[in-house]
């Protein structure tokens, strides 16, 4: 052992290890130290730098069973040592995607400089944003507990994300963002599914999702349970049952109906699945759309008509939408 070395002492040496190995973690130890965990005991374990204001994080959870990233797009006005605080938007991907989707099928960089606001885009996995119910037991994966409570916190403790929140989702993040915004009063103030199941247990939404998430390579009963079998748990998460704990949110739903292409949609046969898929979920909206009327609860719906299960149309009415989620959470123009 090198003479400077030996006399510095075992818990001095500890400290110089640990200084030489977390760069190559990606983590300086100040910037270690500084970070503050969630409740849970998730925490940052790398922030990488891509760009001036977009940040990929790694995140360890015992929510979940592997390392995840959160991608993060801060502000242009924003500043580490502040006091003061950033309303943010939580974008959720879709099924079979990833937490980069949203950067790299839309402009959602672009719109975000134009506000003071944070944009977080957490991964999901195909994991249906819901904790797990593997036939009982419980356990991991533990999606809605990861977005909803470790992400939110990660972001309020070391990014200065405040109170004033909303969310978009795509197709499964679409129903997401309205199962959480049902299931967590007062997470979200706006909350917008684009292409989202919004009646789950509708006759044949059970069978369509376990399809699907088989087509994943995942048990298809472990996520929500066996239908006829664990029905409770299955209605639990349906928007549409979970309608009356939506009042007082901003409400927004969008969805195909005709199974016919759009502007700007690939050539596809009659019988493509991201066709004869949209249209079965423009049902399940205009479903949701019935019973919020019957309830009395303000929402706005735009049920296009023509467009696929693809990001074309998801791109056209999340760009028209921007404005609101941001007036809705007090984003200011910068």
């Amino acid at each position: 052992m090198d003479a400077t070395v030996r006399s510095l002492g075992p818990g001095a040496v500890a400290v110089l290890g640990a200084a030489l190995v977390a760069p190559l973690l990606g983590v300086v130890p100040a910037e270690a130290a500084a970070r503050r965990p969630a409740e849970s005991g998730a925490r940052i374990v790398r922030e990488e730098k891509l760009g001036r204001y977009m940040r990929d994080l790694t995140v360890r959870s015992p929510h979940l069973a592997e390392q995840v990233k959160v991608r993060i797009l801060l502000p242009a006005n924003w500043r580490k040592k502040t006091k003061r605080t950033w309303p943010v938007l939580y974008a959720f991907h879709g099924g079979q995607d990833g937490y980069v989707s949203w950067t790299r099928s839309t402009d959602i960089e672009k719109w975000a400089r134009r506000y003071g606001v944070i944009v977080v885009m957490p991964e999901a996995s195909d994991g249906s944003y819901t904790d797990w119910h593997n036939h009982g037991r419980g356990g991991v994966p533990r999606w809605e507990t990861f977005h909803t409570s470790d992400v939110v916190q990660l972001v309020e403790r070391n990014y200065h994300g405040g109170g004033r929140r909303a969310a978009i989702g795509v197709s499964a993040g679409g129903m997401g963002s309205l199962s959480y915004a049902a299931r967590h009063k007062g997470l979200f103030r706006y909350a917008a599914s684009l292409s989202g199941i919004l009646h789950l247990t509708a006759p044949g939404m059970p069978a369509l999702a376990m399809v699907t998430n088989a087509a994943n390579l995942h048990d298809p009963t472990a996520i929500y349970g066996v239908p006829g079998v664990d029905d409770a748990n299955w209605r639990a998460h349906d928007p549409y049952v979970l309608a009356p704990r939506l009042r007082g949110v901003g409400v927004f739903f969008s969805a195909g109906t005709t199974g016919r292409p759009g502007p700007g949609d690939p050539k596809v046969g009659p019988v493509d699945v991201g066709l004869f898929g949209e249209r079965a979920v423009g049902q399940t909206n205009r479903d949701f759309g019935r019973r919020l009327k019957e309830l009395g609860i303000p929402h706005t719906a735009r049920l296009y008509g023509d467009g696929r299960h693809n990001w074309p149309a998801w791109r056209r009415v999340s760009k028209k939408l921007w404005p609101t989620l941001m007036q809705r959470i007090g984003a200011r123009r910068l």
